[in-house]
């Protein structure tokens, strides 16, 4: 059974435009769902549409030798048809081929695409495509769609109605499942808990070895050895130099399987905020997980925030992804942290965010010299309370 993600509503307000649009982002994340649902809705208007994964050898060898070879493919009209291509990125050339078919055949044919990460595109896609394509990145469910997944329709009925007892219970019994095994349709989808962590461990080893052997890291090892201890620092500052030291590999080679997790959307960094250069800090980001599932597999370790030695950069994870899902890019989102250690967690354009776990440890004369720097910013505090209310319950 698909089910609808958000994501389709953007998709379809330019699927008949004659940009082709290409889907990216983690493997398993429900792209090739996409693609079948995009397909349905537009061979229900009346479209001509084929759909082709590239995982099959003799397709990807046609397609290879010359792009347009994809009209051996398909069956000859005079019509435009719209084509479903899966797993772009095992071209040799994605690039060439999505701008020579669109710059001399759009009147013929339109692509919508699917690439396992940004890792492919942007290693191959080294023409930008500008003004030839609409980029669309899926990420793991977001907790509406949780709720879609897991048919709770009667709840979601609830929206903009103030929620009784039993509503508020329940939905804080599937946002605790949700904030321990993540967004991962296969594991939303998986009703006993230790089917969803066998799921977890096949995408935490299978899936993301995979990203590993496409970029062509051999050492596997050192590479999950790094994303562990990454895990173990969500929130905190990622200083390469010492990461070297303790892995025991030179920096151009953790850089390297930094970038390689990054734009296989593992992980995003976020980088500092600052206007005095001298009195704080500049250089060093910090790292945050897209899925706490996925996480929570490296750390072996399933527990709900109460029971965490790590529930304060637990939450501030949750409140990482809950903002990416909301349309706001890793690149606007920032920290502010001064050489003395002073820091707000998150700074979002005029607004910023600091994250505690209870509401009595928040100490409003510790953040004076933060509002005194920047009056113009509002400074919000949340404790994991709040952020269940201002995140999810709101909503309803």
């Amino acid at each position: 059974m698909l089910y609808a993600r958000d994501i389709l509503l953007d998709i379809e307000k330019v699927i008949l435009r004659d940009e082709f649009i290409i889907l990216t982002g983690a493997r398993q994340t429900g792209k090739t769902s996409l693609l079948i649902m995009l397909k349905n809705f537009l061979e229900e208007k009346g479209g001509n549409c084929y759909y082709l994964n590239l995982e099959n050898p003799d397709y990807l060898k046609l397609l290879n030798s010359h792009p347009f070879n994809i009209f051996e493919l398909i069956p000859e009209k005079k019509i435009k048809q719209t084509i479903f291509v899966d797993e772009i990125q095992y071209l040799d050339n994605p690039t060439n081929f999505l701008k020579l078919l669109y710059d001399e055949k759009r009147n013929k044919i339109k692509i919508i695409a699917s690439g396992s990460s940004a890792f492919y595109i942007d290693k191959k896609f080294h023409d930008s495509l500008a003004g030839r394509k609409f980029l669309f990145e899926v990420y793991p469910l977001n907790f509406n769609e949780y709720l879609i997944f897991n048919q709770q329709y009667e709840l979601l009925k609830q929206k903009n109605k103030k929620l009784s007892f039993h509503y508020k219970e329940k939905i804080l019994e599937l946002w605790n499942k949700y904030i321990i095994y993540g967004g991962y349709p296969k594991v939303v989808l998986s009703e006993d808990v230790d089917i969803k962590k066998i799921i977890l461990d096949e995408i935490g080893l299978s899936y993301v070895k995979k990203d590993i052997m496409d970029a062509g890291i051999k050492n596997t090892d050192k590479y999950f050895s790094l994303l562990k201890i990454l895990a173990n620092q969500t929130g905190q500052l990622v200083n390469l130099q010492e990461l070297s030291v303790t892995m025991g590999i030179a920096h151009k080679t953790l850089e390297e399987y930094l970038y390689v997790m990054k734009e296989s959307y593992q992980i995003s960094f976020i980088r500092p905020f600052y206007k005095n250069l001298r009195k704080e800090l500049t250089k060093m980001p910090k790292v945050y997980f897209y899925d706490l599932g996925l996480r929570n597999f490296l750390l072996n370790n399933y527990n709900l925030p109460d029971d965490r030695s790590d529930k304060g950069s637990y939450l501030e994870n949750i409140v990482f992804i809950e903002c990416v899902l909301q349309k706001i890019s890793p690149d606007k989102i920032k920290f502010w942290r001064t050489l003395d250690k002073k820091e707000i967690d998150f700074i979002i354009e005029n607004e910023a965010f600091e994250i505690k776990f209870n509401r009595d440890s928040i100490k409003r004369n510790k953040y004076e010299q933060f509002e005194k720097l920047y009056p113009e910013i509002k400074l919000n505090f949340y404790s994991y309370d709040d952020i269940l209310e201002k995140f999810y319950l709101w909503r309803f």
